[in-house]
């Protein structure tokens, strides 16, 4: 009777441990019994065997004021698919969350997997011994690993660690946006070039473009410096991230190139014109959207979804039923250069860690890979992405389509996206009206900045020295400090905020992560 006992915990081990291997690309297949045991001892096994409880796994993240329903297919589908007992601990704002992360912190009771809300989070966290270096255990994490790629792994090393795991997928977005309507009403050409630009707006502010007979009507707007951020690239540096590989080879600081004054003069150029919206600088949230919807703005920097999803062209048809908005490429500077926004390929849609607390729970951590492994999954990447296959899509030829059901009840599915998705494909799948206009900013030139690789260096306080660049930059831009000043502007950034030594020990970080010569 005891042999028979222990052949069947035995047993019992051996199929537990064959399943779990089976995980990850190949996670829809049955895994056989082991090849050693004989059809007596299975179905010997097979009876006596009681199911493994579910294991509990507690998530937490920003959802940003989203919720799951109460028929949350996804956590029904994961449980059961996965013998899991999931809970999400969702916080809509961002500083509610890490308050109560620190809390938590603070009495070692952390959730399992949870969301580091930038690089800095995670560095803080992981040199307070809070977070379980995961270097040893990515060999567990191959499906996470291929759905990845090497080059998202790098954004979550801390200190030559592997501390936190990136999302997949970045949204490439953003470009100028244009009334063509008022180009047609004053017979002008989208402008392709700074100084056309200049020109048009211009037009746009003096020359009564909407034809109610007023001066009421301003050339550009946007949210502070982004306004500007194809100004800048048409100058060859960025406005938003300050390092990058110049000409694909070396490092550089964006703030110690030529181009930057250059850029500098330029946007000051729109500004004394008096084409830019007054509220430039303050305009939060939606504020710059709004006057231009509105019909105050003819230009405005700013991303498909804002313009083209149902629910905002209702907003602008409504306003102003014949406007007709259309992207602009981005306008050329002097040397022929064009860039739209920039994109920071260093920064991750989301950094999920793991409390070091667990490092002794084997079966915890089993569960936690396995669960990362199939979302990485052709399986489980659709079913967070998309819902229930026949159900929310259809998928044929590999390309999933959105059922008419799929489209009202899989809006919170995100939720689920611990690992990411692939950004571009998965907004034409879900917005496939939409596709060209996606494309289009897809496919624009942008200058990539490495910032989000970088960890600050000790005793160097970030914050101190952006509040200094942003202050001094918008004295540039408004006439309130002579550009002449420029090179004193740096040397305080180098001798009262550290900015040297930051700039010497990122371009060590990213030589070691392959970036630069």
């Amino acid at each position: 009777m005891v042999m028979k006992k222990r052949l069947a915990a035995a047993l019992s081990l051996a199929i537990t441990l064959s399943a779990a291997a089976g995980c990850g690309s190949d996670g829809d297949k049955e895994t056989a019994p082991a090849a050693s045991a004989s059809p007596l001892a299975s179905a010997a096994a097979t009876a006596t065997a009681k199911p493994a409880a579910p294991v509990k796994l507690e998530v937490a993240q920003i959802s940003w004021g989203a919720s799951v329903p109460a028929d949350d297919f996804v956590k029904k589908e994961l449980d059961k698919k996965l013998n899991l007992q999931l809970t999400q601990l969702l916080v809509a704002d961002q500083k509610d969350y890490e308050n109560q992360i620190n809390v938590r912190a603070a009495s070692n009771n952390l959730p399992d997997l949870f969301m580091a809300t930038s690089k800095a989070h995670v560095q803080k966290l992981a040199e307070s011994g809070m977070l379980l270096d995961l270097t040893p255990y990515l060999d567990k994490l191959a499906d996470y690993k291929n759905f990845a790629g090497a080059d998202v792994l790098k954004k979550g090393i801390v200190n030559g660690k592997q501390y936190a795991l990136p999302k997949a997928g970045q949204a490439v977005t953003h470009t100028y946006w244009i009334r063509k309507d008022w180009l047609d009403a004053l017979k002008l050409q989208p402008p392709t070039s700074i100084d056309e630009l200049l020109n048009v707006a211009k037009a746009f502010t003096e020359n009564d473009p909407d034809g109610n007979g007023k001066k009421d009507t301003f050339g550009l707007t946007g949210t502070a410096l982004a306004t500007f951020e194809p100004i800048y690239g048409a100058h060859g540096v960025s406005s938003a991230g300050a390092f990058f590989q110049k000409d694909g080879a070396e490092v550089v600081n964006t703030y110690y190139q030529p181009g930057m004054k250059d850029a500098l003069a330029a946007v000051k150029k729109f500004l004394d014109a008096g084409v830019v919206d007054p509220e430039v600088i303050s305009n939060k949230g939606t504020a710059a959207r709004d006057k231009a919807f509105q019909g105050k703005v003819g230009i405005i920097n700013s991303e498909w979804a804002q313009f083209m999803k149902e629910d905002a062209m209702k907003i602008w048809k409504d306003a102003n039923p014949k406007a007709e908005w259309i992207q602009l490429a981005a306008p050329k500077g002097p040397s022929g250069i064009a860039n739209a926004n920039s994109i920071n390929i260093g920064a991750a849609s989301g950094l999920f860690v793991i409390p070091k607390s667990l490092e002794g729970q084997q079966e915890k951590l089993n569960k936690i890979f396995e669960v990362l492994n199939y979302l990485s999954t052709e399986e489980g990447n659709l079913l967070v992405q998309f819902g229930l296959k026949g159900t929310h899509f259809t998928l044929e030829n590999g390309k999933a389509a959105m059922t008419e059901q799929g489209k009202k009840d899989t809006g919170f599915t995100w939720l689920y996206q611990y690992t990411g998705r692939q950004e571009t494909e998965y907004l034409k799948t879900k917005f496939p009206t939409v596709t060209a206009y996606i494309d289009f900013e897809a496919k624009l030139p942008r200058i990539k900045t490495l910032d989000g690789f970088v960890q600050n260096p000790q005793g160097f306080n970030a914050a101190d020295a952006t509040r200094y660049i942003e202050e001094e930059t918008f004295k540039f831009i408004y006439g309130k400090r002579d550009l002449n000043e420029y090179d004193k502007f740096l040397q305080t950034l180098e001798t009262t905020f550290g900015y040297k030594a930051y700039v010497e020990s990122a371009i060590k970080q990213l030589k070691d992560l392959g970036y630069g010569k």
